[in-house]
């Protein structure tokens, strides 16, 4: 038996990034120590909100709720890939050695965003058109 949100690729998907990313973290921290902790830290934070954020908007009942999880997951996923820029803007690593997780990080916004346009209001919230018009009066 599983849980529901583990049937979805962009869960596992997700699980492989967090695989990928758990070894770039540690190698960041031994070599360059303070001064990519910071991004590094973010980056795991950043990619474990994705998941979690998944799970529990899949758990969800009420559409646009479901739809709000899934949209913050999808924002976590953005902050994974600048962080990943940040760690080559800061020489901690080459660009070659991120584009993997970058690669993920594409397939996993991707699934998001159609997860997030499946589950938001067709039409969002909106008022009615209304007519205004400005009456003369003598002062």
């Amino acid at each position: 038996m599983q849980f529901d949100h583990e049937k979805l690729d962009v869960y596992q998907l997700t699980l492989q990034l967090i695989a990928w990313v758990t070894p770039l973290i540690s190698e960041v921290r031994e070599k360059h120590g303070k001064l990519a902790s910071e991004v590094s830290d973010h980056l795991d934070r950043a990619s474990l909100s994705i998941l979690f954020n998944t799970a529990e908007g899949n758990g969800k009942r009420q559409r646009p709720t479901r739809a709000k999880f899934f949209d913050d997951a999808r924002g976590s996923a953005t902050e994974c890939a600048a962080c990943l820029d940040a760690l080559v803007a800061k020489r901690a690593c080459a660009e070659p050695r991120v584009q993997a997780g970058k690669d993920l990080l594409l397939r996993i916004v991707s699934m998001l965003t159609k997860l997030v346009a499946k589950f938001e209001e067709p039409e969002g919230l909106r008022e009615e058109a209304a007519t205004y018009q400005a009456n003369e009066s003598p002062i």
